[in-house]
């Protein structure tokens, strides 16, 4: 049966006696992709069984097309594809500290914020800064179309769109915002903080109480609602979210990314503060994970348990370091003492047979996407130890030869 057809008789049977279901062609998006129309034909039907009213699931779907942006940007992640330290340096800035204590102190209401959420007012600058540049870059995408565009061609984030999509339907039916209104990133985050529909439900907060969380215009309630996203995810006050330490010459660097332990563990083995300073009382009993992101020529650091929660925003170590670092500088706290290494970016081909090799020779990178992230560091940890060298999990130019030599790719 022709999929429009099928859909018109969907929504003629779905819809009560008193309305008229939509036609198709003010439904469907007139780009016409056919795999596009079977996944709306179908997740509209789910929506509908689930007992969404008609009108306003029509609302919320009318006019969907795909937008091809959004797979383009799918596939660039900078926070994946450039050298930390290139990530890094992009972001933390002689310009971005002194530009970010004029925002901080621009908002009135970020002290009290962060009193009341126990988050610290440049944590939630640096996020505000990472996330929309102040509010100059919230995004002015159709976030229904974004995630639209992603449930329906890409399997791995379909299931999350769609919960996304649903998210979407609770914030039209509380009238927390407009179908116009839900504007935002190619990846469907919304607002000054980028806020995910999903999380929007569950974590905006109005900074001033009346009631309605306005991330898209208000300064105030984006950071409190980051603030609220932040302590819901487990921000412990009076933490760091990491420090940077020095190791010392026969310090195993396969220790990185793996084991939690304290401060004094970590000493023990031979990972210092870099500064020779003392750890804040509730850092020297906290578990922290050693973090070496540019390999064993690159500044070391211990991870808090804060510094995941800044993970809650983008699940990227180079992002969790730039929010992280930016906020000490605009905090006060001077350069890292160990730079970040000149490093040499690898193309996504490169980056590919990395994780192909890998995977040929036995170990397991996750699929070859070319994002490098936690399973490929440690699947290429377990492949450096089993060769007896410096298992730091560091993918250079020359580990890329070495891999495609083993395995022949």
């Amino acid at each position: 049966m022709n999929r429009r057809v099928f859909l018109a008789l969907a929504l003629a049977a779905a819809a009560p006696p008193a309305m008229a279901a939509p036609e198709p062609s003010d439904l469907l998006g007139a780009a016409g992709d056919p795999s596009f129309l079977e996944w709306l034909n179908g997740f509209y039907g789910r929506l509908l069984a689930d007992g969404w009213p008609p009108a306003l699931v029509t609302q919320l779907l009318t006019g969907l097309a795909p937008d091809p942006r959004v797979l383009a940007h799918n596939a660039a992640q900078p926070e994946f594809a450039l050298p930390v330290s290139d990530y890094v340096r992009r972001n933390v800035t002689a310009g971005a500290v002194a530009l970010g204590r004029r925002k901080r102190d621009s908002v009135p209401e970020l002290d009290e914020i962060g009193r009341t959420y126990g988050a610290p007012p440049d944590i939630l600058t640096a996020i505000w800064a990472m996330e929309s540049g102040y509010g100059a870059n919230e995004g002015d995408m159709d976030v229904v179309r974004s995630l639209a565009t992603l449930a329906a061609q890409d399997p791995r984030r379909r299931s999350w769109a769609e919960d996304q999509l649903v998210a979407c339907l609770k914030i039209l039916s509380s009238g927390a915002a407009t179908r116009g209104e839900l504007r935002g990133s190619w990846a469907g985050a919304m607002g000054q903080t980028q806020m995910e529909p999903a999380t929007f439900v569950t974590t905006a907060v109005s900074a001033s109480g009346d009631g309605r969380a306005d991330i898209w215009g208000s300064p105030a309630d984006a950071l409190a609602s980051a603030a609220n996203l932040l302590a819901k995810s487990g921000w412990r006050r009076d933490q760091s979210w990491a420090v940077e330490v020095r190791l010392e010459r026969q310090f195993d660097v396969g220790l990185s990314e793996g084991p939690k332990h304290p401060p004094d563990w970590w000493a023990q083995k031979g990972a210092v503060r870099a500064d020779g300073g003392a750890w804040r009382p509730d850092d020297g009993t906290a578990l922290a994970q050693l973090i070496l992101p540019s390999g064993a020529a690159g500044p070391a650091f211990l991870a808090f348990p804060n510094h995941f929660v800044i993970r809650t925003y983008n699940n990227s170590l180079a992002y969790a370091l730039s929010v992280g670092l930016l906020a000490d500088r605009i905090g006060g706290a001077g350069p890292l003492i160990t730079p970040w290494p000149h490093e040499t970016p690898l193309s996504l081909e490169e980056r590919m047979d990395a994780q192909a090799a890998l995977a040929k020779l036995g170990y397991n990178p996750g699929p070859p996407d070319g994002l490098i992230g936690l399973a490929t560091r440690t699947a290429l940890r377990a492949w450096q130890r089993d060769h007896g060298v410096p298992a730091d999990g560091y993918l250079s130019p020359a580990v890329v030869a070495q891999l495609r030599q083993a395995a022949s790719v």
